[in-house]
Formats: structure tokens, sequence, C-alpha cells
């Protein structure tokens, strides 16, 4: 499943998602975007961001401060003005939801 994207201002969009390739799931070593967490982007005419994103699991020891980390590294890139983060289980998160690169990465291809 690959991210939603909605916007207009792409130069912008691309730097945001430059930026969540910074964030990585501790456990696993390949980054959230590649991962496929990243469910939806969303970036208006005023800059405002909404993200919505999962964790590999519920019960990942990281589930309170990941999302976090991101949306506070995504409030602080310039030309954002706001950001909104929803962290949600639907649809769960599988594996097949990487992208080839994080596949590879991790020996699944």
């Amino acid at each position: 499943m690959a991210a939603i994207i909605i916007t207009k201002n792409t130069e912008l969009m691309q730097r945001v998602i430059d930026e969540i390739k910074t964030c990585f799931d501790p456990e696993i070593p390949v980054d959230v975007w590649e991962l496929g967490l990243i469910y939806e982007l969303d970036l208006n005419e005023s800059s405002d961001l909404k993200v919505v994103m999962t964790l590999t699991s519920p019960n990942c020891p990281v589930a309170e401060s990941l999302p976090n980390d991101i949306k506070n590294k995504l409030q602080l890139l310039q030309g954002i003005n706001s950001c909104e983060l929803k962290l949600t289980f639907e649809p769960p998160w599988e594996k097949d939801m990487m992208s080839e690169v994080a596949q590879l990465e991790l020996g699944f291809m």
C-alpha cells in the first residue's frame, strides 16, 4: 500500500517525505517511509500538514514516542505551518506494505 499524497506544493511535500525518511523504527533498520507506515500525507494551501500513520504492531515499544518524534520533526520543517498526526491501526500493517527498498534491506527479496 503506497501512501496517499494530497498536495499542490510538490517541493515542500518532497521535503516532508525526506524528513520522514530520517525516522526509523528502532527495532527494524529501515525508515518508516520505506516500511510503509505512512498511510496518508495531506498538505493544504496554507501549508498545514496532516499525517496518518501506523506502527508495525499496536504493542510496538515505541508506540508513544515514534509518532511524536515524527510530528515534532515535521513541525520544525521550514514551510510547514502546522502538523497534525493521527495514529491508526486500520488497516493493520503487513509486510507487503514495505517498499522494494525495505524488502531488499531486510532480505525478503
